[in-house]
């Protein structure tokens, strides 16, 4: 059984240019990502914490950079500096991604896919 003359498969010239559209829209996100992981990868994000005793930096994909610890924070103890470190890391790592989760956003802001 043959289908009958402009049938084709059931997608209308409109719904092809949709669809090519899309996927070029797809390509262009594709591209964007690698850049803005290239992008990421070359930040530097600081978390702190007792006022900017300890330093925490990241890279925007939560990739450890460094760790800086005044001598006032020194002098805190050990038990109290372990704390100011993970309050550092912490904070770190939210700002690193609220600016991954805002810049994925930017990048993917209007794409639309067809049928989807």
């Amino acid at each position: 059984m043959t289908a009958g003359k402009g049938q084709g498969f059931g997608f209308g010239l409109g719904k092809m240019k949709e669809l090519a559209a899309a996927f070029q829209k797809a390509q262009q996100v594709q591209e964007g990502a690698k850049r803005l992981q290239e992008e990421l990868e070359q930040m530097e994000i600081e978390g702190e914490s007792g006022g900017g005793l300890v330093k925490v930096v990241v890279s925007g994909n939560q990739e450890p950079k460094r760790v800086e610890i005044s001598p006032e924070a020194m002098a805190q103890g050990s038990e109290l500096l372990s704390d100011l470190v993970t309050v550092a890391m912490k904070d770190a790592y939210t700002k690193s991604t609220t600016t991954m989760r805002e810049r994925m956003e930017e990048l993917t802001s209007g794409l639309e896919l067809p049928g989807l």
